[in-house]
């Protein structure tokens, strides 16, 4: 079984075909699926999701591109959503500097109110970090100080540097079909360093559809050719990694007990 631990099942794309998508998916050897939320008003529709389907778990948080217009929002708000017996994980969250779209201390207060949210309720902290190496890295570390909270970097396509920081600091690391392209050779040697106890495999779909899919709407069913890719990449069989990443799956997100 693989599972596609982060996928947007509620956008554009995706959500008009939900049935067909997951469907597809299963078909495929998808065993689960983490729909995960960027705004507070996609909440409800993500969480009513994870109500519908039993394979699916739902994440909540707001990604750093909507920082500015949740600048006000307090910690009760995650933390009362994260109650949900299908919430599993908090995020996305994190810094985007690559975009730009929210002002940067707006994105680091919120990031660390994430973090907060996560350390108090035990749930993993799905992170977003574009760009912005040093202050994601930087700001992980003192507040592992002040308590230790479970976390990962999603999508990763940062430094090798970045990568071993965040290894130290305990975190795991998830790969999308980023990796399958032609020019991430850094991400594919990076990949092949990957504890096999810290890795975790993503769509992030509807975007980033990897190869042999590139240009198409991104599905969850691709996950497993990005990890064909990887296990290849590592000298690890498909089963191999499949394994790998569900027992770390299952282990990170505790609460979803698959």
């Amino acid at each position: 079984m693989l599972i596609d631990s982060h996928c947007h099942l509620n956008y554009p794309g995706l959500a008009e075909r939900q049935t067909e998508v997951l469907g597809n998916a299963r078909a495929a050897g998808i065993g689960a699926f983490l729909n995960i939320s960027t705004r507070q008003s996609e909440w409800a529709d993500v969480i009513a999701t994870a109500e519908r389907e039993a394979d699916v778990f739902a994440s909540v948080g707001i990604h750093p591109h909507e920082a500015d217009a949740h600048a006000e929002m307090g910690k009760g708000a995650l933390l009362e959503a994260a109650q949900h017996p299908r919430v599993i994980a908090i995020g996305e969250s994190g810094l985007d500097y690559y975009y730009d779209k929210s002002d940067r201390n707006v994105q680091q207060a919120l990031f660390r109110m994430h973090i907060a949210v996560a350390r108090e309720t035990g749930l993993p902290l799905i992170i977003h970090t574009r760009d912005a190496d040093d202050d994601t890295a930087d700001i992980l570390a003192d507040e592992m100080v002040k308590g230790t909270f479970p976390a990962l970097i999603h999508c990763f396509t940062a430094s090798p540097d970045f990568g071993r920081r965040v290894l130290e600091l305990g975190l795991t690391i998830s790969i999308s079909g980023i990796v399958t392209f032609k020019n991430a050779r850094q991400l594919q040697e990076f990949a092949k360093e990957i504890p096999a106890d810290r890795l975790l495999v993503e769509t992030d779909s509807p975007f980033l559809a990897p190869v042999p899919h590139r240009g198409k709407t991104g599905e969850p069913a691709f996950v497993a050719d990005t990890a064909r890719f990887v296990a290849d990449l590592r000298g690890e069989s498909a089963e191999e990694l499949a394994t790998a990443t569900t027992a770390n799956f299952k282990r990170l997100f505790s609460k979803a007990a698959l």
